[in-house]
């Protein structure tokens, strides 16, 4: 079973990158781009069937590991 980790930013977290694709995107005369926020995303094939088993697995993954829960949010979609 896949499942499917995006981690962001908390909001009021300040994302100097995403502040430099927003800036960015305004000189290559894209206007009308709000806030830019980056994140990441993380495919783990997990060798789990059970779907309640895998998100309890990738969350547990994600809180130890994959995002830093003080100045990140993660979601998981299992696939």
């Amino acid at each position: 079973m896949k499942a499917i980790v995006t981690v962001m930013p908390k909001a009021g977290v300040l994302d100097p990158q995403g502040k430099a694709i927003e800036h960015a995107l305004g000189t290559l005369g894209f206007g009308g781009v709000g806030e830019v926020r980056t994140g990441k995303i993380i495919e783990l094939e997990l060798a789990e069937t059970d779907p309640a088993a895998a998100r309890a697995a990738a969350e547990a993954m994600a809180r130890k590991l994959l995002a830093n829960t003080v100045i990140e949010s993660f979601r998981i979609e299992l696939a």
